[in-house]
């Protein structure tokens, strides 16, 4: 082909007038998933041990913590159907919708209705379309430090000014509120709330969740509750969801079935406007939000047609599995950590799949900071850590302990030898 002519001269001085839009680049690199791949990219190809996984919470891999049959006959039953090949509705196929809002009314003094339920893609879509709906021209948004950075990377590619208040080490990582109040104004339109705790393991009082709703209510913003890990507790503190101080303040809830039945690779979500006031339609955000729904993909609809018998059918038993497994892998990891003198961690865990441990850099000998030592321990042991700087804390580590327990112990026992090697003065 000639390549000859205006094209080929705009080609040759260089003159495309296309290119990536650069604002990607920013909010990609700081994501959970960057961070790890720039970790393992650490591991030697001849390393002599498995590689460990202590970075990210996905379970699924690990047989002891396999979904129930329940789920799995339930996927094959909506595909032999034949019933759900067709595209869903946008907002999701009714029965799914109808079934969820019976499952999350559960733990609420209210009944939600099918309308009150927008299935996703997963959680993940939930949060954006969540931000979208919120992103106006000088709109803020509060988030919680440490917290989930796919928030920070949503809210900024959506142009939402991002506001920080801190979660409180010494006090059980609660909200700082006063914080919050001192942070919003009058174009601050909603704070993010995550609980059970990621990244940090911690549940919620009620007594808290009603501060947090008394605090927003005199705000005038929505609380956006993010319970993805709902239901996965096992501390004192029972879980909560947001949605009980509906009456109080506009709650949008976010979950999905990932977490609680192991299947993240599933992708089916949802968002739940716990709103039993109204203020959600008034202020047209029902609206909003399909709207978002009607020019973005959908989950599949197979996944869509097993939501009923999942939801209804699951036994206790296999949620008490699900939570004993990870009392018990908790309990390792808090205590294994323990006796590693250069990493402290200030509160046990008790939810979610996660724990904040904070790096005494003091110790060490050769390391910088927290990306460092988790570049490191990858080169050296193999084990995979989270530096907490993706999480908004610098020079702290986001342990995940949703695995096997020997795998953990044994991950746990190279983090120790390789903190030891390191140790200033070590002989």
């Amino acid at each position: 082909m000639d390549n000859g002519g205006v094209d080929g001269a705009a080609a040759a001085a260089g003159r495309w007038r296309f290119g990536p839009n650069a604002s990607l680049a920013s909010v990609s690199s700081s994501s959970i998933r960057a961070v790890l791949d720039k970790v393992i990219a650490n591991i030697r190809d001849d390393g002599p041990r498995p590689v460990l996984p202590l970075g990210h919470g996905d379970p699924s891999a690990f047989p002891c913590f396999r979904t129930t049959a329940v789920a799995e006959d339930a996927i094959v039953a909506a595909v032999r159907s034949a019933n759900f090949n067709c595209y869903a509705p946008n907002v999701g196929v009714p029965p799914a919708r109808r079934a969820i809002a019976e499952y999350l009314s559960r733990d609420l003094p209210y009944k939600l209705s099918a309308d009150d339920i927008f299935l996703t893609a997963g959680c993940s879509q939930a949060i954006e379309i969540a931000l979208s709906v919120l992103a106006r021209p000088g709109a803020n948004i509060l988030l919680p430090r440490p917290g989930f950075p796919y928030y920070e990377a949503r809210a900024g590619f959506n142009g939402l000014e991002i506001r920080h208040f801190d979660l409180l080490p010494e006090k059980g990582w609660e909200i700082d509120l006063e914080a919050v109040e001192a942070l919003a104004d009058d174009n601050t339109v909603a704070m993010v709330v995550i609980n059970p705790g990621n990244p940090c393991g911690n549940v919620f009082t009620y007594q808290h969740l009603a501060e947090v709703a008394n605090t927003a209510k005199r705000l005038g913003i929505m609380v956006i509750a993010d319970e993805v890990y709902d239901h996965l507790v096992f501390g004192s503190n029972p879980f909560v969801p947001m949605g009980v101080f509906g009456p109080t303040v506009p709650v949008l809830t976010l979950g999905s079935i990932s977490k609680r039945w192991v299947v993240p690779g599933w992708r089916l979500g949802w968002i739940v406007t716990s709103d039993p006031n109204g203020v959600f339609k008034e202020t047209k955000i029902v609206d909003s939000i399909t709207i978002m729904l009607n020019i973005t993909t959908d989950p599949a609809t197979f996944i869509q047609g097993a939501v009923p018998q999942i939801l209804e059918n699951t036994k206790d038993d296999f949620f008490e599995q699900t939570i004993n497994l990870l009392r018990e892998t908790a309990d390792i990891c808090y205590d294994k950590i323990k006796e590693i003198d250069c990493i402290t961690c200030p509160h046990k865990p008790e939810g979610s799949m996660f724990v904040m441990a904070k790096l005494n850099l003091s110790h060490l000998e050769g390391i910088h900071d927290d990306i460092d030592f988790c570049s490191k321990l990858a080169k050296e042991e193999s084990v995979i850590i989270l530096p907490g700087v993706t999480v908004g804390m610098k020079n702290w580590l986001r342990v995940t302990f949703a695995m096997d327990p020997s795998s953990l112990e044994e991950g746990l026992g190279r983090l120790k030898s390789f903190c030891h090697r390191h140790t200033k003065n070590s002989t």
